[in-house]
């Protein structure tokens, strides 16, 4: 489980946030009535080709399960026609993200059938846009914990992802790990940013010079925020909070993903107080600029 659905609600009830004039300016609301509704939606994925997003909705009706995948298309250049995708299960489906080929479409899930807890898996996506059937990632990424927010390097040779079932620094921590042609194999921790706190739902900005990525004392109980950290050529350094209004101490910001199709965008979850259609909404804004190194992805063993 990431988070409690009902806390989450009441706390992002209480949140002081920043007034609607600077927000505007900022940053702007995805979809709004289509993609960010009255429900709570959490990590929005563009298709490389721009023509679909993909998002995670806790509570939306119609799905198949509790927490579900949902798609848009964008018609007459707006997001249009949303539905639960056809890969749902019973249990839990989320954190999507597509391939920066195209080709596939990654995402957790609890479903039977997996290591334990909440497992990495991805489904093809056919030419006529539709998904073949699911695939676990197996035993490379995959413990009897949980693993969430999958994240593909641009070239398709590293996966990036948060587990609790590698051991690490505490709690959830960012693993990397190498494709060795079959598989996703020998997760090692991100360098320079996992404590003992959770740190999960991260974006590799600048195919890895950059880092964003979210952090909550206790995931389950306590507020989320996102930060931001470059890397000095062996590690990711002095993270600090992402540059956005609504990105507070108190909040509950989380789910960063790079837009393939525009990456000089980066869409996040969370809620500010104007634009705003629910619980939890998908908003666009500027990435930052990564104005680090190479040389931090899958290279050190250490936190």
């Amino acid at each position: 489980m990431r988070f409690s659905p009902s806390r989450l609600s009441a706390c992002l009830a209480l949140c002081v946030l920043a007034g609607s004039a600077y927000a505007l300016s900022e940053f702007g609301i995805e979809g709004m009535g289509v993609v960010s509704t009255q429900h709570s939606e959490v990590r929005g994925a563009v298709s490389p080709d721009g023509k679909r997003i993909v998002w995670g909705s806790t509570d939306r009706s119609g799905g198949t399960g509790g927490w579900d995948l949902w798609q848009a298309r964008l018609i007459d250049g707006r997001w249009q026609r949303p539905e639960p995708l056809t890969i749902n299960s019973k249990s839990n489906d989320f954190d999507p993200l597509f391939s920066a080929d195209g080709r596939w479409l990654y995402f957790f899930s609890n479903r039977s059938g997996g290591r334990g807890g909440d497992d990495l898996y991805r489904a093809a996506v056919r030419d006529d846009g539709s998904y073949a059937a699911v695939e676990n990632l197996g035993p490379g990424v995959n413990s009897p914990g949980d693993e969430w927010a999958p994240t593909p390097s641009r070239d398709g040779r590293h996966l990036l992802f948060a587990s609790n079932g590698f051991g690490g620094a505490g709690r959830h921590d960012l693993f990397v790990a190498r494709w060795d042609g079959k598989a996703f194999v020998d997760p090692k921790p991100v360098p320079g940013v996992n404590t003992a706190d959770d740190e999960f739902d991260a974006a590799w900005l600048g195919d890895g010079r950059a880092i964003v990525f979210a952090r909550s004392k206790n995931v389950e109980n306590d507020p989320i925020r996102l930060y931001l950290a470059q890397c000095d050529g062996a590690r990711y350094a002095e993270a600090a909070p992402l540059a956005l209004s609504f990105n507070t101490d108190s909040g509950y910001t989380l789910g960063p993903t790079l837009d393939w199709n525009k990456p000089g965008e980066l869409l996040i979850s969370g809620s500010a107080k104007a634009p705003k259609a629910g619980k939890m909404d998908l908003y666009r804004m500027k990435a930052p600029a990564a104005t680090g190194r190479d040389g931090c992805i899958g290279l050190a063993t250490s936190k």
